[in-house]
Parts: C-alpha cells; structure tokens; sequence
C-alpha cells in the first residue's frame, strides 16, 4: 500500500439558522475544529495533494478553513455534488476517478456516507468509541490505501488513526511559518492586505473610509490574505465586501503596518484603490458598516491605525501634485 486516503467529517453546523440542509453554515465551534484538523495535518506532515468536498455549506467550509490552516488555497477544493448525502456507491465512484498521480487524497463530506466508506474500506474491525461515535464532527481518519482505486473491494484499506478535532489541545495553538512560536490562529490571519480607496470628486481627492463591525472606529478595507491569492486580490475582495466598492488596485504597495493580535503581530501591506464603482446598498455583503467619503486630511484624522494617515497624505500628493 503506497498511497492515502484521508476522510473528513465537516464540523459542527448551525441548526439554528432558518436555512435549508444545503446551506446550513458551521457553528464557530465548527470552524475552529476544521482549523486544528488542518493544523494538526501540518505538523504531521500529511498535507494532502488532491482535495475533494461536498459542496454543501458546512462540508465546503469545513474543508476551506481545514485547507487554509495548512498554507492551501481554497481553490484548489474540487467540488463534487455526488459527495453531499452520498451513498457507499457514490462515494466509492468519485475515489475511483481520483488521479492516479494523487498520492494522498483528502475527501470532506457527511455521515452516514463517510462511516460506511470507513467500515468498507478497513481491513480488520473498528472499535467504536465509548460514546458511540464513529466519526462525529470535524473527525480524521486516516487510511493506508491500494495503489489501484477503480475498483475498491471491502477490506482493502488499513485504518492507520482516528482523530477527532475535539480531543485535541482545548487551547490548540498554531505554528508560526518558522515553528519557533505557537500562536492563537493558523499562520495565515498573520499576513494581510488592505486598500486605501479613492476617487476624484470635483478636483478633490476623496477617500473612502469605513466604520467598524461595533461601529467604534473608523478604518479601511483589510482582511486576511487568503493562501492562493495574492495581497492585492485579497485587498480587492475586502473592499467589496467591507466598503462595498471596486476598482482598481496598483501593484505597488504604498505601505504598511503591523498591530498585535490573537497573539502574534499581524503584519498589514496597504495599497490604494481607485474606485470606479459604488455598489448599491442591495448588493453590498457588510451594509450594517458606515461608509462615508471625507477629504485626505480628515481621512488621516480619523483613521484608527495613525500610520495610515502619513500614507493617505503620500497618496494626495502623488495623485494632486
């Protein structure tokens, strides 16, 4: 047996959002337990180089935030609408079509599907826990696999462990990138990217700020740079989704920042922005924030972040001069 196949139970979902099976999104408890799953993937050195996931919420999350805690892009998820609900023979069909160059396989999906693959796969009995649980939430199982997966027989798998993201450290902390520090998040909400975006308005530079989610303070578009997309594509992405703009981002940073959190510093690279569409209220995804346009002094004023105002004022000068 040369190559690995690795199930994934999706974590935690919310049953008390109104939605339907398809769309019910995972509890925070349920982020965090794919998050350790990932991380802990990472140390054991089992980063898996073939990813397949149900595309229902809470499954497609599971294995987003399990994927970016090992330093993979999202988009690198296959999605395969046989796995939501699948039955043994569905699931059996879709590890049948993996690549044969794919040494380790990573599946997310659902119960009761992924236990029966489990018990049809394992060579020798499994002993079930003492709670009755096979795979519960946000659970691992990892199996030593034949070379030849289209056409699976019952027992050609070892199960090598079982690992459920529950058991792990309840305080589970995450490698820094050089493994010399443990921190509160994966490696990822470290680094950082943010826009300054502006617009033109009657000879005068105007720049876009927004309030925060408690309404508190006032700052730019920033978020996490997601693995497997640049800083700039994710500074992008946070402006349409915090600000509720888009345009275009220059490839030159104009500086940066850093703030302690979750216990590390948060390293934050700021580009500017030129605006060239406002979306209406009716498309923009965080309209509960305050967005107000204001000149490139007040801007620097009110900004929270004081180093952001000494590159609102570089950016007036560059564009005004």
């Amino acid at each position: 047996m040369s190559r690995e196949l690795l199930l994934l139970r999706h974590g935690k979902s919310d049953w008390g959002v109104d939605v339907d099976d398809y769309q019910r999104p995972l509890k925070n408890r349920g982020k965090r337990g794919a998050q350790r799953i990932g991380a802990w993937l990472q140390q054991q050195e089992l980063i898996p180089d073939f990813i397949i996931s149900s595309p229902a919420e809470r499954a497609l999350g599971t294995a987003q935030k399990c994927c970016k805690a090992m330093g993979i892009g999202a988009k690198q998820i296959h999605h395969d609408e046989r796995v939501y609900l699948a039955t043994l023979k569905q699931l059996l069909k879709v590890l049948a079509e993996c690549p044969t160059a794919a040494q380790r396989v990573l599946l997310v999906g659902h119960n009761p599907g992924l236990e029966l693959l489990l018990e049809y796969l394992s060579d020798a009995p499994i002993e079930v826990p003492e709670d009755g649980k096979l795979m519960p939430t946000a659970t691992l199982a990892q199996l030593a696999m034949p070379e030849d997966w289209r056409k699976l027989e019952s027992g050609q798998a070892k199960l090598l462990q079982l690992t459920r993201a529950i058991d792990l450290p309840q305080k589970f902390r995450f490698p820094s990138p050089d493994g010399k520090d443990l921190r509160d998040r994966p490696a990822y909400y470290y680094t950082q990217s943010a826009v300054i975006p502006y617009r033109v308005h009657n000879g005068r530079l105007e720049i876009l700020i927004i309030s925060s989610s408690s309404n508190k303070h006032w700052g730019i578009p920033k978020g996490i740079a997601d693995p497997g997309h640049s800083l700039q594509e994710s500074a992008h992405n946070e402006a349409g989704e915090e600000a509720g703009v888009e345009g275009q981002v220059e490839q030159e940073a104009i500086g940066g920042y850093s703030y302690p959190k979750w216990g590390g510093d948060c390293s934050v690279t700021v580009y500017s922005m030129a605006v060239t569409r406002e979306l209406p209220e009716e498309e923009w995804e965080e309209r509960h924030r305050g967005r107000q346009w204001v000149s490139a002094k007040e801007a620097a004023t009110l900004l929270k972040h004081k180093q952001l105002g000494p590159m609102v004022i570089k950016l007036e000068k560059r564009l005004m001069d």
